[in-house]
């Protein structure tokens, strides 16, 4: 698929790296030259420097042959006049903005994303993403991970094997049987650098970060199975109250057993946040300073969550927090190769909002019928739901392990909006829900699972 990305940002150059990465043709458009420049030398993307806006830029970047436009400039007004003018000039079948103020994303506001006004087709939202995955974490705070599929019934937990685990001695297939009040699926496994679909005889080794989904119900349930004694979260510290920080303070001042400290060290900002919170506690500071830390209460934190527009201040605040006594952290990391430098410094858990990004993008230039998908460790594999028809070479077969590509595990199917865990004598149907991890190198298997038509691949 040939797609054009405007904006050449973090977020533009995390969606086209991993595009560029699935072979699909990525041209990127931003007024930054330099920039331009050295993203399409480093990704191998062709690069097109002019106002992303303006219908000649798009034309020279031949917008009209595009499958898509994705819209991530730093203006939430200028990504919607480029998918007006991809729509109207240039009729490009999908179109999708970065929408980043809260003003547009209120019910009222939204309808402004309808083809009778702005022609946008998917709004993606990074920091309400990262937000919202972030207070899924609440829900399940022993995860390095934790997704929603088939409508919010079932969920995607990443998970620590720790050295004291009572499953390292267990093979993949014997692990419903140890856990039979609970429904669940073992379907990826990551290994140092490494993520593979598990075979039946594979057995769970300590370092491991295991990938199981479960019923939503059960999810805490399977969390003191497999992690070690998680405390209810009762005390958070946010370091940094931009758009991320605050939603999450807003979301968690819902809760009112939580106890809720906020730090941002730049004036303006911090009165913003005195003045729109309710309960929270807002302390203007540097999250880098241990004063400041100790102020916030960290020491008796139960998580401890940084998320300015830093990198390197992310980790270190989370690395000190670590320190004075937080029970878990968690830093927002754009740049994946800093991930084994979080690990160094005892970070629990870090959040790259790129992948979330394109996971929401994926499912539209998947070939076929796809509901929704969560990329794994920086693309090396995913996890999705697609709905089978009547063209799925999945339909009217039934789901063994055995028979299933290579690198592809299914996880649940939903049936009729209720979550099944099948064994080998399930029968799949027309309109089931399948959710199933596929290693990188076997995105094509599960194209052709969910495919639409039978010459659906030429």
């Amino acid at each position: 698929m040939r797609v054009v990305i405007c904006g050449a940002g973090r977020v533009g150059q995390g969606i086209a790296r991993r595009l560029s990465r699935e072979r699909h043709d990525v041209v990127i458009v931003d007024e930054d030259e330099k920039l331009v420049e050295r993203v399409s030398a480093e990704l191998d993307v062709r690069g097109v420097v002019g106002h992303a806006a303006h219908p000649d830029v798009l034309e020279s970047a031949r917008t009209g042959d595009s499958d898509m436009v994705i819209a991530v400039t730093h203006s939430d007004e200028i990504n919607m006049v480029i998918c007006q003018v991809a729509q109207n000039i240039f009729e490009v079948p999908s179109k999708v903005a970065r929408i980043r103020s809260s003003a547009y994303l209120s019910e009222h506001g939204s309808r402004v994303f309808v083809k009778a006004g702005f022609a946008v087709d998917v709004v993606i939202s990074p920091e309400q993403e990262i937000g919202n995955s972030i207070l899924q974490r609440f829900e399940t705070p022993g995860a390095i991970l934790s997704a929603s599929f088939g409508q919010g019934k079932l969920r995607l937990l990443g998970l620590d094997i720790g050295d004291k685990s009572p499953l390292l001695d267990s093979a993949i297939a014997e692990l419903p049987e140890l856990f039979s009040s609970l429904d669940l699926s073992v379907v990826g496994v990551g290994r140092g650098e490494r993520l593979f679909a598990p075979g039946p005889t594979d057995r769970l080794q300590p370092g491991d970060r295991a990938y199981v989904v479960v019923r939503k119900a059960q999810a805490r349930r399977l969390i003191d199975a497999f992690a070690d004694e998680v405390e209810q979260t009762r005390h958070v510290v946010i370091v940094g109250a931009g758009n991320v920080g605050m939603h999450i303070a807003q979301r968690l001042e819902q809760q009112p057993a939580v106890k809720l400290r906020l730090i941002e060290p730049r004036a303006a900002q911090a009165e913003h946040a005195a003045a729109t919170l309710k309960r929270a506690i807002v302390i203007k500071g540097d999250g880098l300073n241990p004063d400041i830390l100790a102020e916030a209460g960290t020491a008796r934190a139960h998580f401890t969550i940084a998320v300015t527009n830093d990198d390197n201040v992310n980790l270190l605040v989370s690395s000190l927090a670590k320190n004075m006594g937080t029970r878990r952290t968690l830093a927002l990391v754009n740049n994946p190769t800093l991930s084994d430098i979080a690990r160094d410094l005892k970070v629990d858990v870090t959040l790259d909002p790129r992948t979330l990004t394109v996971s929401q993008i994926l499912p539209r230039l998947r070939r076929g019928r796809f509901i929704s998908l969560q990329s794994l460790e920086d693309g090396k594999g995913e996890v999705a739901e697609g709905e089978v028809l009547d063209a799925s070479p999945l339909k009217d077969k039934y789901i063994r392990r055995e028979q299933m590509p290579d690198g592809v595990v299914v996880g649940a199917v939903v049936r009729d909006g209720e979550p099944v865990f099948p064994d080998e004598d399930f029968r799949v149907r027309s309109g089931d829900h399948v959710v199933i991890f596929c290693e990188e190198a076997a995105t094509r298997e599960v194209e052709k699972i969910f495919r639409v038509s039978p010459d659906f691949f030429g």
